[in-house]
């Protein structure tokens, strides 16, 4: 059985590249345009095992639906990147306090975001 990812992105070619990347790397994708959206499609959905979202989106914030995901019981332990164009450390710090596991900066690496996700998501 593979492993669901949820990928929240507001920019529809972003998505569609982390998509295909976890895809090609066996797993299921759940995809959301900003964090209402995600909140939204996990309701009662599929167990993700893997949150991969921006952190500038509108509706909501990626600190946002970070700091809702962990109020979820189901996502207390989840690993959650932030994937985006921030390098800011104050950004980072804001995303580390949210419970953000991890940070990588856009234009991103396929090689690189799974090594990150090997690194926090066990087999």
């Amino acid at each position: 059985m593979g492993k669901t990812a949820l990928v929240v992105d507001d920019s529809p070619t972003m998505r569609q590249m982390v998509a295909f990347t976890l895809t090609n790397a066996g797993f299921k994708v759940v995809e959301a345009e900003h964090g209402k959206d995600a909140i939204a499609k996990i309701a009662g959905g599929p167990k993700v095992d893997i949150v991969v979202t921006d952190l500038n989106m509108p509706e909501m914030d990626g600190i946002s639906l970070i700091k809702e995901l962990r109020k979820m019981a189901s996502f207390k332990f989840t690993p959650i990147l932030m994937l985006t164009t921030e390098s800011a450390a104050d950004k980072k710090q804001a995303g580390k306090e949210a419970g953000a596991t991890g940070w990588i900066v856009k234009p991103f690496n396929p090689e690189v975001i799974l090594k990150v996700i090997a690194k926090v998501l066990p087999a």
